[in-house]
């Protein structure tokens, strides 16, 4: 794939020179580093990059120029490239002029002359500009394709996989290409074997695991270490937390993630109460950024699935999916809940083409216009219906309380109320859902008048509710009656005395009935069930573990 440009204009070639020469040094891997001494010569480049469907990332324009003022070139090269990012370099007397801008052509950052020293006072607004940038730009394709039907749950699967962890592809839909269809079967042999995905060096994959994928697309799926001082189980915000922070503060960290990362949080659509964020933040972000931030620590974020866990005090040792083993002295639980299935006729049959579990962004677009339907009536249910109002034509909401206020928090009951496509079904539940080859009908059972009815959609989106992932928990530490995690107070005694606790202390408040086993966020009895509470308990672990690795 070509690299996308960064263009610099400065009339003045001395300071051109210089704010090439350091911009190059730092992003020349990256970009393309392109300078002109003229505004009205950068437009006509420009313009011919365009005419090439070359992609540029970020200007870099002075503002006192001869030819126009830097303001107003930007203006006219955002016509041209209108996702690029802008900076403005000023002198102190302009700034009046760069925080008008900031409203009047969306400018992104102006910096003062001299930004010496680069590293402190140029590379970091760079840094997160242009990561900003590549993170939502669509650059001309050259990468994974994905050959495949959309009435396939493996499919569906191997998109979700792919989109979760930021891993851009082409999604090619043989049922509306023939020519596409003839290359895909070929390459499968048949139906069953799909999806196809083929790479830029030439190789292709049939029906592959989510392991494979990511050895293939280079998500580190082995441990460099054999032993840490403290593993994560669970890259939700509460992982992701406990990781920022153990790094941070000198620990060798490594988290476990058998999906993405963000966990069920990263599925949100948009997250509007999480504190510093007042126009909210979709799930993905968050969990981009937090990743972002795991790594620049020094932790590492390992894809992969642990099947079992084994404790030989001070020593606890890992088994992942592929057969290897990782130690640490210390374990932290963080792996969230799954969705709870929903057990009614004909859903499974339909799971991945026409019933989903959670907001399945990835699909949205396909049920542009259609009828959908949104079953269940808590945070992540009105989230996922403001979301596919903005696609589909109807979004009914079924829901077995009396109201949405029930569990839904207020601002989200009021933006639903207020949305002129979404209807909401009050104290109804689901009988089946029917269909031939694809999801037509969904029978629904009135509670209050107990009589049943039937009604067409396309799709059903579920959030009815979570399990605790802690079958590989089973036998080794105390959990309540749905198999959610106790720790601290919360940990079942008999005579005084807590079941395979070993210690004179008492355990810590998020540790568990086995010593250095830790949990926090969701997977934990009594947490507080929102994106803020995991990463709070997630940071709060850390301070407990480091107690914890002073004893060993």
């Amino acid at each position: 794939m070509k690299l996308p440009f960064i263009i610099i204009v400065d009339d003045d070639e001395q300071v051109l020179r210089s704010i090439q020469r350091d911009v190059r040094n730092k992003y020349r891997e990256e970009y393309r580093i392109s300078g002109a001494d003229s505004a009205v010569g950068c437009l006509e480049l420009i313009q011919e990059l365009k005419k090439k469907n070359e992609t540029v990332a970020l200007f870099i324009s002075d503002q006192r120029m001869p030819e126009m003022e830097g303001i107003e070139f930007l203006e006219k090269a955002k016509e041209i490239f209108p996702e690029a990012k802008m900076v403005l370099l000023t002198a102190y007397s302009d700034i009046e002029a760069a925080i008008r801008a900031i409203n009047d052509i969306k400018l992104d950052f102006y910096l003062l002359k001299p930004w010496n020293p680069p590293e402190e006072k140029l590379y970091p607004v760079l840094d997160d500009l242009l990561y900003e940038w590549s993170a939502n730009i669509k650059l001309p394709y050259d990468g994974i394709r994905v050959f495949g039907t959309r009435w396939s749950s493996s499919c569906y699967s191997l998109k979700e996989f792919l989109s979760r962890n930021l891993i851009p592809y082409q999604w090619i839909d043989i049922d509306t290409d023939e020519s596409m269809k003839e290359l895909a079967l070929k390459a499968a042999g048949e139906i069953a074997n799909l999806p196809v995905v083929t790479f830029p060096d030439g190789t292709t994959l049939l029906k592959p695991s989510n392991n494979e994928i990511a050895e293939k697309v280079g998500l580190q799926t082995k441990a460099k270490l054999d032993f840490y001082d403290l593993i994560i189980v669970g890259a939700g915000p509460a992982g992701l937390a406990a990781a920022v922070y153990g790094a941070s503060e000198g620990l060798k960290t490594l988290i476990i993630e058998q999906n993405a990362p963000g966990g069920q949080a990263g599925t949100s659509s948009q997250i509007e109460n999480y504190l510093g964020f007042p126009s909210g933040i979709t799930g993905a972000d968050l969990a981009r950024r937090a990743a972002t931030q795991v790594k620049r620590f020094g932790a590492e974020i390992l894809t992969q699935e642990v099947v079992s866990v084994k404790v030989k005090q001070p020593y606890k040792t890992l088994r992942l999916a592929n057969g290897n083993e990782v130690s640490s002295y210390a374990v932290v639980f963080t792996a969230g809940v799954s969705v709870r299935m929903l057990e009614k006729e004909g859903i499974e049959k339909f799971v991945g083409t026409g019933v989903y579990y959670g907001a399945a962004m990835t699909e949205a677009a396909l049920y542009k216009d259609q009828d959908i339907c949104v079953l269940g009536g808590a945070n992540s249910a009105g989230q996922g219906a403001l979301f596919f109002s903005r696609y589909a034509r109807t979004v009914t909401m079924i829901v077995r309380a009396d109201n949405l206020g029930k569990a839904m928090s207020s601002y989200l009951v009021e933006r639903i109320e207020a949305a002129p496509n979404i209807k909401i079904l009050t104290k109804t539940e689901v009988n089946s859902v029917i269909g031939s080859e694809k999801l037509e009908k969904i029978s629904l059972h009135s509670i209050d008048e107990n009589k049943d009815w039937e009604l067409d959609t396309c799709a059903v989106f579920i959030f009815i509710g979570a399990a605790p992932r802690t079958d590989i928990l089973k036998g080794l530490i105390e959990t309540d009656e749905k198999g959610f995690i106790y720790t601290g107070l919360d940990l079942p005694r008999e005579n005084n005395k807590i079941k395979g606790w070993t210690l004179d202390r008492d355990p810590f408040l998020l540790e568990t009935n086995v010593p250095g086993l830790f949990a926090a966020g969701d997977i934990r009895s009594g947490s507080g069930k929102r994106v803020a509470a995991a990463v709070g308990e997630g940071s709060a672990t850390i301070g407990m573990v480091h107690k914890y690795l002073e004893t060993v």
